[in-house]
Formats: C-alpha cells, sequence, structure tokens
C-alpha cells in the first residue's frame, strides 16, 4: 500500500538543484536578463509592475501554514491597485479544495484570482479523443473535474492495464510500488502520459516533498515516452494566466514572483515578464541562491528576501 508522498531531508535544495538541471533539454528556454535587483519584499518593488503573480507554495504557504505577514502584504498591493493572481502547480487539489486553503489560510482570492495547472491540463484535454484516463491522484479529493470514466491509479495492475491514457495530477498517495507499475503498463503498452504538476519537489513542513514531475521524468527516461506538461515553467498555464490579466498591461509590468529557479521564474521569463525569487522561504530557505542562478543561467529579474 501507498505510504505517501516521500519527503526528502538533508541536503534538499543541492539534490533538487541537480535534478533540475538534469531535466534541461525538456524544460522551455530562459528571457535573458542581465542581472538581478535585489530587495526586501514585493512592497519594495511595486512600483515597477502592475500585476503580480504569485506561487502558492514557497510564497503564499508553506505545506499548510500561511508565511507570515503575506496576507497583508497582499492586502495591501491591492489597496494600491495591483491585481494580484496566484498560478499554482497544485494539480493534485480541486479548484474547490485549493480555493478553501487559501481562505482558511487567511487570503481573499477569487475564483477568477487563481490560475492552477489542473485547470491548464484539463482545458486541454479537451483536443484528445474521449478515453478511458488512468488518474495519478488521491482519491480523497473525489471526482471533481476530472473526465467521465476516470479510474484512480492505486494497486491495482489491473486498472494501469485498462486505461487508455494517463494523467499525472498529484503524488500525495503515490509510491515507488505504484510507479513501477506504471512504468511496466508503459513498456508493454505505450500510451499518453499527461502531467498537470512539471514539480520536482515542493516545500513543506518536513522538508520538500517529490511531485508529480519528478516521477514523470523518470518514466520517460526508462520508457521513452515524452510527458505532455500543463504546469510551470510550461506554456498552457500563462496562457490561462493571460486570459485574466486586465486588459491592456504590458508583459513588462507583470511580475511572476516565485522560490524556484526552474519552474517560476524560467516559466514566466520564458512567457516575457519579469520575475521575482523569493530567497527566504521555500526552495532556498534563507539560503543565497548566488551560484544555483550563475550555474543554471536562469536569473531573476528581482530577488527578494521574503513575499
Amino acid at each position: 500500500m501507498s505510504t505517501g508522498a516521500a519527503i526528502i531531508t538533508g541536503q534538499d535544495a543541492v539534490w533538487a538543484f541537480n535534478e533540475y538541471e538534469s531535466i534541461r533539454h525538456r524544460l522551455p528556454a530562459m528571457r535573458q536578463v542581465s542581472q538581478s535587483v535585489r530587495a526586501d519584499d514585493l512592497d519594495a518593488i511595486a512600483d515597477q509592475a502592475d500585476v503580480f503573480l504569485l506561487d502558492a507554495f514557497g510564497v503564499l504557504n508553506i505545506g499548510e501554514t500561511a508565511i507570515p505577514g503575506v496576507v497583508d502584504r497582499v492586502d495591501g498591493l491591492r489597496r494600491a491597485g495591483k491585481q494580484v493572481l496566484v498560478v499554482t502547480n497544485a494539480a493534485g487539489y480541486p479548484s474547490s479544495v485549493l480555493h478553501a486553503r487559501y481562505h482558511r489560510l487567511g487570503y481573499s482570492f477569487k475564483a477568477d484570482d487563481v490560475v492552477s495547472s489542473r485547470m491548464a491540463l484539463l482545458a486541454n484535454l479537451r483536443a484528445y479523443p474521449r478515453r478511458r484516463w488512468g488518474v495519478v491522484a488521491a482519491p480523497k479529493f473525489g471526482r471533481e473535474e476530472l473526465p467521465d470514466g476516470a479510474i484512480f491509479l492505486e494497486d491495482d495492475p489491473n486498472a494501469y492495464a485498462k486505461a487508455e491514457g494517463f494523467l499525472m495530477l498529484g503524488a500525495s498517495a503515490w509510491s515507488e510500488t505504484r510507479q513501477a507499475l506504471l512504468e511496466q503498463a508503459l513498456k508493454d503498452n505505450p500510451r499518453e502520459l499527461l502531467v498537470g504538476n512539471p514539480d520536482l519537489v515542493a516545500p513543506v513542513e518536513a522538508g520538500l516533498s517529490r511531485e508529480p514531475g519528478h516521477y514523470a521524468h523518470r518514466l520517460a527516461d526508462a520508457t521513452g515516452i515524452a510527458p505532455v506538461f500543463y504546469g510551470k515553467p510550461f506554456p498552457a498555464i500563462f496562457d490561462i494566466v493571460r486570459t485574466r490579466i486586465r486588459p491592456g498591461v504590458p508583459d513588462d509590468r507583470v511580475v511572476m514572483v516565485g522560490d524556484t529557479l526552474h519552474t517560476d521564474i524560467l516559466g514566466g521569463g520564458a512567457a516575457g515578464f519579469r520575475t521575482a525569487l523569493i530567497k527566504g522561504y521555500g526552495f532556498f530557505d534563507g539560503a543565497d541562491p548566488s551560484a544555483a542562478i550563475e550555474k543554471s543561467g536562469i536569473v531573476p529579474d528581482f530577488i527578494l528576501d521574503r513575499p
């Protein structure tokens, strides 16, 4: 049986950074930025943007805990006339669960203020023929928003054989046993693999959890099947974001804010927006990101101590 998503401890950021670098050949190209401007927080750069796109994990919250001061910061930006949207790779959660979480944490985002990679995947699913999808996600969240006939992939090999394609949304109930079943199923009968959360890891209270992107890239390496990704840093989620941004706002007045170079910063930059890396929480958790920026070549427009 599954024991839940594995938690990585120890040299979390070093391990994860190297993992992200190993899959760069599958990621978008970065918009070139010559040098980062360092500042304290979002208020310090508020005069340089009209729209802020905030990652969730590592910017709004760590696990189930709001980052101190960010609720007030978001409210203050709105009072100053800024548009604030959430752009999250939390594809394992139905929209209703996401909204309930943000409200529980003290945020007042409306439905249209949140864009998730789950939305991007499901919107693009309409282009595929109707089929029986095998779904990597926690059954406890139910079938909200999932296509008719979807099968939750657990420990029954028959479910993997019956599926006509696979959707990877969330890894909280995933395990190495289930990963092996999916890998063998793809080898026996190659099928499409659509991934709603390209993250390799996500910050939680105990460290970093392995996310669907981690498992999807392993499947690609083992089977030769190229996954189709729908979250940051890939374009599909930013296509939806553009429909939510106020008309007439130029790209250089939009800032994608996140804690991860290879998803938030790379994705926002590739979409043509400016970017701000949070170094005090999440992926870097207070460490200096300079070496990682230099090694990766992923340069944010701003580096902030905190959101």
